[in-house]
């Protein structure tokens, strides 16, 4: 199930993004990247449709992934 982003409260949608980039641990080449400049790149994804929110009935999980 996609969860538009738009329907979870701020600091809920900060802490799922900052979840998503810890797990996934993405390098970010020569120039560190801060964690809030990567939520930040996140969300813009989230805008632009790039990417969704997907809610996982079976696990029980949310998790950020591309858009279907």
């Amino acid at each position: 199930m996609i969860i538009p982003f738009d329907s979870i409260d701020n600091e809920t949608l900060q802490s799922l993004v900052e979840s998503f980039v810890l797990r996934e641990g993405t390098d970010y080449g020569e120039v560190e990247i801060s964690m809030q400049e990567k939520v930040d790149q996140i969300i813009e994804q989230l805008r632009l449709g790039d990417i969704v929110i997907e809610y996982s009935e079976e696990h029980e999980s949310v998790t950020i992934i591309a858009k279907p």
